[in-house]
C-alpha cells in the first residue's frame, strides 16, 4: 500500500516546501530512499527539484478537486497507482474540502491502494 499524506494550506510554494521537509525526513527516518510521487495542485518556484533525487511529480491546474467531481485526480491518480510509490503527497491549496477528499480516497478502489497519514496543514 502506499502511504498517502493530504497536504494543504498556504500557498504553493508553502506546501512544496513543507513536502520538501517531509520527503528530507522521510530518508533520514528509513536511510532510503523512498519511490516517492507529488500530485500538486497549482505551480510553485520549484523548490522539490533541490531534493537528492527524483520525484514523480504531477502537476494539477488549480481548483477545488471536490467541487470539479474528482475527475482530474482521478485519472491522474489512476495513471500515477499503475506503478505504485511507496510514499504519495497531494497538495491541494483549500483545507475547506480536505474531509471530502480524504473521504473520496479511503473508498474503493483506493481504499485497497493507499494507506492515508495524517494530514499536513501548512
Amino acid at each position: 500500500m502506499t502511504l498517502t499524506t493530504l497536504v494543504s494550506g498556504g500557498s504553493a510554494n508553502a506546501r512544496e516546501a513543507a513536502i520538501h521537509t517531509a520527503v528530507e525526513e522521510d530518508l533520514l527516518r528509513s536511510g532510503v530512499h523512498l519511490n516517492t510521487a507529488l500530485i500538486l495542485e497549482g505551480l510553485s518556484d520549484g523548490k522539490l527539484a533541490t531534493l537528492p533525487h527524483e520525484l514523480d511529480i504531477k502537476r494539477i491546474a488549480p481548483g477545488c478537486f471536490c467541487c470539479i467531481g474528482n475527475l482530474t485526480l482521478r485519472v491522474t491518480l489512476n495513471r500515477l497507482l499503475r506503478k505504485p510509490p511507496a510514499r504519495l503527497y497531494i497538495s491541494i491549496a483549500d483545507n475547506t474540502h480536505l474531509p471530502q477528499l480524504r473521504d473520496f480516497l479511503c473508498h474503493a478502489p483506493y481504499d485497497a491502494l493507499l494507506q492515508m497519514t495524517p494530514d499536513l496543514v501548512v
